[in-house]
């Protein structure tokens, strides 16, 4: 795409900016706007993510069609299915009258759909029949109708973490993810942080008739190098609220830092990235949980072996326990409870060594453990778990034990 031809786009959309990841965006959701092939933008949340669908849909056969664009997040669970698919007069209780849903109505057309990881599973299996025979039942009917639509989704998520932990089809994901859509976050646009924030000033003053407010270079450097976790949201409400309250229309740093959180503990602040680069996430808790697990493994192996030679030697007559008490590793105690430890050593090893290291599948098999040590007595496995009685039941609950 050329120069010209991009600007005209920008202007056309009030798009503002000129960093490389923006105009690559761009660039793709032209090409792609020809074609029925699905969609995927990925992006934070605040970075315009909504524009894309517009570019693409106003540059497509369908431009004509209707356009209708869903954020997936803000409608409950429930009513998501009849939202999107429609339903049947008296298929639930408010069902007064028949619905077409977003996909009957958008027939030929473009449905962008937001937040598409906030998709309960049930609809994403009903979302990929869509994709893949443009066929759809509605909520509470029998009969197969067909659709038309073009599909642009987006996502604030990660959808392959959201993948490995069960909540996002995988093979949804392959289906939407045919073209990809980065959209950059609002740190790495460079000096186009600037420039939005002139917009931004510009907009106001016109709007409330107020002089407009400037930065000193001073300033700029400063709202370059913020982190703006909410991106060019976050920077359009801070913009706002300068060309309101501040008595200078000058802005320096001074003024500029009553407006910006500068405390690096701050919630208000992006996630501060660890030493080596990345974004972060719970992988490495995760990988540290596991190191955690083996290593303990391997100790309480040991422990068993060391407890398993005195039993025998014991056994054997070799060695001939006290009779009140005997010393493990510097404690002191009696015969019984050397025979219990052997006991605790024994479930220790076994929820240490789980086929699978999923902690939710730990969690569950040490709680069956316990109660098959205790013979079912919940408050004896509670103990031995070392957890209230109100967790030990809650739990029961979540894995359907009781």
């Amino acid at each position: 795409m050329d120069l010209k031809e991009l600007q005209n786009i920008k202007q056309r959309y009030g798009i503002v900016g000129n960093c490389d990841a923006l105009n690559r965006a761009l660039d793709v959701a032209l090409q792609v706007a020809p074609t029925d092939l699905s969609v995927l933008i990925n992006g934070e949340s605040g970075v315009g993510k909504e524009i894309i669908p517009r570019v693409i849909h106003d540059n497509s056969p369908r431009k004509r069609e209707k356009y209708f664009a869903i954020n997936c997040g803000a409608i409950p669970e429930g009513t998501i299915d009849s939202e999107l698919f429609g339903h049947e007069k008296g298929s639930f209780t408010s069902a007064i009258g028949e619905s077409e849903g977003y996909f009957g109505l958008a027939n030929k057309g473009t449905l962008f759909l937001d937040e598409v990881g906030e998709l309960p599973l049930a609809t994403q299996a009903r979302l990929l029949r869509v994709l893949e025979t443009g066929e759809y039942i509605r909520v509470g009917g029998q009969e197969i109708r067909k659709t038309n639509v073009r599909i642009v989704a987006a996502t604030n998520v990660n959808i392959r973490k959201a993948i490995s932990e069960g909540r996002f089809r995988e093979d949804l994901f392959y289906r939407l993810n045919t073209i990809p859509i980065q959209m950059p976050p609002l740190r790495d646009r460079g000096e186009d942080i600037v420039l939005l924030f002139r917009l931004f000033a510009m907009q106001m003053s016109e709007k409330y008739r107020l002089p407009r407010i400037q930065l000193t270079d001073n300033a700029k450097q400063v709202l370059m190098k913020y982190k703006w976790p909410g991106n060019v949201r976050q920077l359009k409400n801070i913009t706002e609220q300068m060309s309101v309250l501040c008595t200078k229309r000058e802005i320096d740093v001074d003024d500029l830092l009553k407006f910006i959180p500068m405390n690096e503990e701050s919630t208000e602040l992006a996630t501060i990235q660890p030493q080596g680069g990345g974004s972060r996430t719970y992988e490495n808790e995760r990988e540290m949980l596991f190191k955690i697990l083996y290593e303990m493994r391997g100790n309480v192996s040991d422990l068993r072996r060391e407890i398993n030679s005195l039993r025998k030697q014991i056994d054997e007559g070799q060695i001939t326990p006290p009779p009140t008490q005997i010393t493990e590793h510097g404690e002191v105690m009696t015969t019984e409870a050397y025979r219990r430890r052997g006991t605790e050593i024994d479930y220790a090893q076994e929820i240490a060594e789980p086929e699978d290291l999923n902690v939710n599948t730990l969690n569950r098999r040490a709680l069956e453990k316990a109660l098959e040590r205790c013979n079912g007595n919940r408050k004896k496995a509670a103990e031995m778990m070392g957890i209230s009685d109100r967790t030990l039941y809650r739990r029961l609950k979540e894995y359907g034990l009781q």
